[in-house]
């Protein structure tokens, strides 16, 4: 199976994944992310701003770090005691809730939902206007794997939009390239079609791995059975965005998260019933961590604050780069997150604290035609 897998992008060792030439390939997926990002902006006549996740609402929160050491014994309470997770304590945060498209659609949309929150290392308050801390910042969505599974398969994806019209561009793609867009199409569209629930009751992963320390790790964020939630108002295409502004200003109780760290135990797990390298699991970021192969341990709870609901027009300065914003023992590791992090320094948000984004709109791009991407776009999600 993992024979067959690899001809849809799936690599079994470094050998196939070409390490000498992925920065050439990160270079490409820039240039053409801009473009796209340009075209983006001009066909919904809105400023240049994220390149996804542009429809969300944010609000404050708070994030308890627990004492492993009194809910563990000691050795796994020293193996989850790192980072931010070594020092037990109530700190600040800020949370944002979003939509992962790049167009701005109603929340019945078939869509993949995000939880992305930062932190203040402990002495540092993150939510201070203006401040300048030391923070991590977490990015969760409601699947537990990335459907791109490495740069390569981005820059094909790129490609793929970048083109004048959609047929074209898949034909000009070499094979491999067409089956790494294919495996990512199937698991996009298979991922945006979950049941449509409130945002405060959803289960978040970071999809990605995470240096934990000298472990390997995944986040998860696990709703409380008790987070409070009305149904959604049929026909709202706000629903998702105004159903949380209710809960923030009107329930007594706010959610909460459960926040935890799955462990990576290339021992334990296994791809189609074998054991692989522990690159693996880092490098391809579409393959699914079981949990009967990778624990998941309980180490700190997030929960919101009532009526804390942040101004829309300061929400797009709440830019959540997981790979710009982590202390080495949680840096982002795997492919994916090699081109995220050079895409989110040079495509950023215009943003004066964004590093490659300050003062940045889409006249300072090529020109690209709108209609182009906005076809593109609807092509891909009507398949």
């Amino acid at each position: 199976m993992l024979f067959l897998t690899r001809m849809f992008g799936v690599t079994g060792s470094d050998a196939e994944r070409e390490l000498s030439a992925e920065a050439e390939c990160i270079e490409t997926i820039v240039e053409k992310i801009l473009l796209v990002q340009a075209g983006t902006a001009a066909q919904q006549h809105r400023p240049f701003c994220r390149r996804t996740h542009v429809k969300g609402t944010s609000a404050r929160a708070q994030f308890e770090v627990y004492d492993a050491r009194a809910r563990h014994g000691p050795r796994l309470a020293a193996r989850l005691s790192r980072g931010i997770f070594a020092t037990p304590g109530i700190y600040p945060a800020k949370v944002r809730f979003a939509n992962a498209a790049a167009q701005v659609n109603s929340d019945f949309k078939p869509d993949v939902r995000s939880l992305s929150f930062l932190v203040g290392l402990p002495g540092n308050d993150p939510t201070l206007p203006g401040a300048s801390v030391r923070r991590q910042i977490f990015a969760l969505q409601n699947t537990t794997t990335m459907p791109i599974n490495d740069a390569r398969a981005l820059l094909a994806m790129i490609n793929l939009l970048s083109a004048s019209k959609i047929m074209d561009g898949l034909r000009s793609l070499p094979l491999k390239d067409k089956l790494r867009v294919l495996r990512t199409l199937a698991l996009m569209q298979l991922q945006a079609h979950q049941p449509i629930k409130p945002y405060q009751q959803l289960l978040y992963g970071s999809n990605v791995p995470f240096r934990h320390g000298t472990d390997v790790v995944k986040y998860l964020a696990k709703p409380l059975r008790t987070n409070p939630a009305h149904a959604l108002q049929s026909g709202n295409p706000n629903a998702l965005q105004d159903e949380l502004l209710r809960h923030l200003n009107q329930d007594s109780t706010m959610s909460s998260f459960e926040f935890g760290l799955q462990f990576l135990d290339a021992e334990q797990m296994t791809y189609w019933g074998r054991p692989q390298q522990a690159s693996f699991w880092t490098e391809n970021a579409s393959v699914e961590w079981k949990l009967t192969g990778a624990q998941f341990h309980v180490v700190a709870r997030l929960t919101l604050l009532p009526q804390s609901q942040l101004p829309q027009d300061g929400d797009e300065t709440i830019y959540f780069d997981v790979t710009g914003n982590a202390i080495p023992e949680g840096a982002p590791l795997g492919s994916i997150n090699r081109a995220r992090r050079q895409v989110a320094i040079t495509c950023g948000p215009a943003r004066p604290d964004r590093l490659g984004g300050a003062n940045r709109t889409s006249s300072d791009v090529r020109s690209v035609p709108a209609r182009q991407f906005g076809k593109n776009r609807d092509s891909l999600e009507r398949s």
